[in-house]
């Protein structure tokens, strides 16, 4: 949480426009939003904020979504993990345990299921610590 007690969630797409969308479907959530339009620069942010909550794509230049929530699963083991892709990639379930990622949404996204689910793995989240 920052320091104003809101949950901080970094969102990582590799297209601007759908960040710009993940951002109009949650501002009004109560969080602070951090986007990063690349893995490296996810990791970047991950080391200067306290994140509660990444949602990440699968598919982006230079490392997986899956490779992504790894490393800042290392970094920050108590942020909750969500995957987003657009692609009918079979992701083995026995990964996504091993990560502890909560879910994986689908694009085009229902912004309910999006909300829905993002409070569900900050409660988790908020839960464990």
């Amino acid at each position: 949480m920052n320091e104003t007690g809101q949950p901080v969630v970094l969102m990582v797409d590799d297209e601007p426009r759908i960040l710009s969308a993940l951002v109009r479907a949650l501002r009004r959530e109560g969080y602070e939003l951090l986007t990063a339009e690349s893995p490296q620069e996810a990791l970047r942010m991950a080391e200067q904020h306290p994140i509660d909550c990444v949602l990440s794509d699968h598919r982006m230049p230079g490392m997986t979504g899956i490779e992504l929530l790894e490393r800042i699963a290392a970094r920050r083991p108590r942020a909750a993990r969500l995957l987003i892709t657009g692609w009918n990639t079979e992701i083995p379930v026995s990964e996504l345990e091993r990560l502890g990622v909560r879910h994986v949404l689908s694009k085009p996204w229902k912004d309910a299921d999006l909300k829905q689910e993002l409070r569900a793995a900050l409660g988790d989240a908020c839960a464990s610590r």
